[in-house]
């Protein structure tokens, strides 16, 4: 009797626990229908603590499903099985967007903390999707029997898309290789959260902090007030410089004191490769070399053979081909830009060669006494305010959206702005997260990404969630944030991004917005570049923060005259970070030098001023080892010749022109990934784009 009370006391404990976890997790607000503004994250009331069981919940629903899937008996058909996958662990994708956006912008400690113990279990259920023997047989049946189904363009690229996904991600390996495949790319996501937590914490550490006046010689008003904010924000006395970007481009540009521009150069660039616990070279050894056993395992020679194979540029020779052709066309161009600079410097009273820390003073300083003009002449033309209407001036006029603010929708952080997004019909488009200043929690560049992708499901439609994260100049207490020309030029390009999201029209959320090839993806974003330097377009928004007057028409065309200067070395700084990641891609076996080697063997034909001991760039190059863009950094330049093109075509038929502009929302920014790119661009374009188009518009052949 006694021991029938005890099994039944347990029993009641158990009940108990099991509905009070029940409870907890139907009140997480990560879980739960969101009563927000187009359903968009209540961010006022998610808590670090919601991530964990949130994951959990959603990892179990979505293992559910899979199981729904593969266990049923009915005979496999892209309904119940293709478009199936596709909606599957919807919940848990809701909650990643809103976790791994955060962890990039929001971060924290305990965020970090999270992160490294959600991720074995967000891989772990990836492998168990994409290696799944029953899941995998249904699939491959229907991709064999996919002319039976009359399946239109877009199913069959999200069949296409499917199959390819599970045979590169290693169903087609024996039990002990998808053993392997688990053990790889568990390390390796383990390893890329770290590579980037290390270079925040090593960018965070660092301050240049200045007591004496005379240390500041050179620096404009602007720059030693926003090194005053930080100095306060610190509660220090005197000036703080930091390695965010405002604060060290701004030093770097024109501070007189060559000792701390070397001291915050060889700070900013040995991130990582101290020798310390954040030291990241390690981590790139083991990263490229359990990228190359991924690669072996999957029956390909290099990483890069893996990754290119489902890119426009396809192979390794064809990239390393590309970037000879641009290497071989710029680098003459490039050697005359160092020659000039550095007889320049000498001029100006330097002592001994011109070095890494030198360059960017000098070239301001040429700059201006070739142009006559800087950016502390433009800044005040560029008041942040007015350069988002004039953005948003230029989608309605290309596009006919409309933006308007609503600050009900709940934020992460007291500097993010958001808007609704119309279309000329009055139809919701988006929502849009605007988040432009520096903080400790955020890493430093800038970057589009999406809290939801747009995509239809039973006959509804679902639009997107875009956010846009940048690391501009922040207003001081006299004087609102004023951009650089540069900064002007970037958040252009993170809005061509943030477009290819706002305007997606297709069916499926994996091939929606910007969900296309990597060297594809930066064509809308470069394309948007182009304007910086229009005056129609600079007349819109481009005046004085006081006055009100126009940024006067001389400035205007010193910017156009300026926009190629020293392009060549432009052109060879960025083939060198192409470079770099496709030695690093294109090993065969693992690396036996250092890491410094390594790097110094890929770029040393790049470089035209003396190496700096103690730095290194492979440590830091968080495109490759941390942001997806391995084996793709290239893309920039590829997507280069796409939007100089392009270009060239609005040109001929005049930059605002409403039928052109349709023409490229219809067949580039609305069509996701629907279709293979070079499709898309020839249905835009008439015809393949034309590497001279971008030679000509960077000065490097008439």
């Amino acid at each position: 009797m006694k021991k029938s009370i005890t099994n039944i006391f347990f029993i009641l404990l158990i009940s108990i626990s099991s509905m009070a976890q029940k409870n907890d997790i139907l009140n997480n607000p990560l879980v739960q229908n969101w009563e927000t503004p187009h359903q968009t994250p209540p961010f006022n009331k998610i808590e670090n603590k919601h991530y964990i069981p949130a994951f959990e919940y959603s990892i179990g629903i979505a293992r559910q499903e899979l199981k729904d899937i593969y266990e049923v008996k009915t005979k496999p058909t892209f309904q119940n099985t293709i478009l199936a996958l596709e909606e599957n662990g919807e919940l848990l994708g809701r909650i990643s967007g809103i976790f791994y956006n955060l962890l990039e912008c929001e971060s924290s400690d305990e965020l970090q903390k999270i992160a490294f113990e959600i991720m074995p279990k967000m891989t772990e259920f990836s492998n168990d999707l994409s290696l799944n023997p029953k899941l995998f047989q249904r699939v491959k049946e229907v991709y064999n029997n996919k002319d039976k189904e009359n399946l239109n363009a877009e199913q069959l690229k999200l069949l296409e898309k499917s199959y390819k996904g599970f045979v590169r991600q290693g169903a087609n390996l024996n039990d002990i290789e998808k053993d392997k495949y688990r053990k790889i790319t568990t390390e390796l996501s383990e390893l890329g959260l770290k590579y980037n937590q290390n270079i925040l914490k090593e960018t965070n550490a660092y301050q240049l902090h200045i007591t004496k006046e005379e240390d500041l010689k050179g620096l404009p008003i602007s720059a030693r007030e926003m090194g005053k904010m930080a100095a306060t924000e610190k509660k220090v006395e005197g000036w703080v410089f930091d390695l965010s970007m405002p604060s060290y481009l701004a030093f770097m540009k024109y501070s007189e004191n060559r000792e701390l521009r070397k001291e915050i150069y060889i700070a900013y660039n040995s991130r990582c490769f101290k020798g310390n616990e954040n030291d990241n070279s390690k981590i790139v050894l083991r990263m490229t070399e359990l990228r190359l056993e991924l690669a072996k395992l999957l029956g390909y020679k290099t990483y890069g053979d893996y990754v290119l194979e489902e890119r426009m540029a396809e192979s390794p020779k064809i990239v390393n081909d590309f970037l000879d052709k641009l290497y071989n066309a710029s680098f003459e161009f490039a050697k005359k830009d160092a020659e000039e600079l550095s007889q320049f410097a000498k001029e100006k009273g330097l002592k001994g060669k011109l070095q890494k820390w030198d360059w960017t003073f000098y070239s301001e300083k040429l700059k201006n006494e070739k142009f006559n003009i800087d950016d502390e002449q433009l800044k005040p033309y560029f008041k942040l305010e007015n350069v988002t209407e004039g953005i948003f001036k230029l989608s309605e006029m290309l596009y006919g959206i409309t933006f308007k603010k609503n600050s009900n929708i709940p934020v992460y952080h007291s500097d993010v702005q958001t808007f609704e997004i119309f279309d000329k019909d009055g139809k919701f488009l988006a929502v849009l997260y605007m988040d432009f200043f520096p903080r400790e929690s955020k890493r430093n560049g800038a970057w589009m990404t999406s809290f939801r992708e747009q995509f239809v499901k039973d006959g509804k439609e679902y639009r997107p969630q875009i956010q846009i994260v940048c690391n501009f100049t922040k207003p001081t207490s006299d004087k609102p944030s004023l951009l650089t020309f540069d900064e002007v030029t970037t958040f252009l390009h993170e809005f061509g991004h943030a477009l290819h999201g706002i305007l997606a029209n297709t069916t499926y959320a994996s091939l929606s917005g910007t969900s296309v090839f990597r060297d594809f993806v930066e064509l809308p974003s470069q394309f948007m570049e182009n304007y910086a330097t229009d005056k129609l377009f600079l007349d819109i928004f481009a005046h004085h923060y006081i006055t009100g007057d126009t940024l006067p028409v001389e400035m205007i065309h010193k910017i156009k005259d300026y926009n190629n200067f020293q392009a060549g070395y432009a052109t060879t700084r960025q083939l060198m970070f192409g470079m770099l990641d496709m030695q690093w891609h294109s090993i065969t076996e693992p690396v036996k030098v250092s890491i410094d080697e390594f790097e110094q063997n890929a770029i040393s034909k790049t470089e035209l001023l003396p190496t700096i001991k103690g730095t290194n760039m492979s440590v830091q190059f968080a495109h490759i080892f941390a942001g997806g863009y391995a084996a793709g950094y290239y893309g920039y330049k590829w997507a280069e010749v796409l939007d100089a093109d392009a270009f060239a075509f609005f040109q001929e038929n005049g930059i605002f022109d409403k039928k052109t502009a349709q023409s490229f929302r219809d067949n580039v920014l609305s069509k996701g990934g629907t279709e293979h790119p070079m499709i898309l661009y020839k249905k835009f374009r008439g015809q393949e784009p034309d590497l001279n188009a971008l030679l000509i518009r960077s000065g490097l052949i008439k």
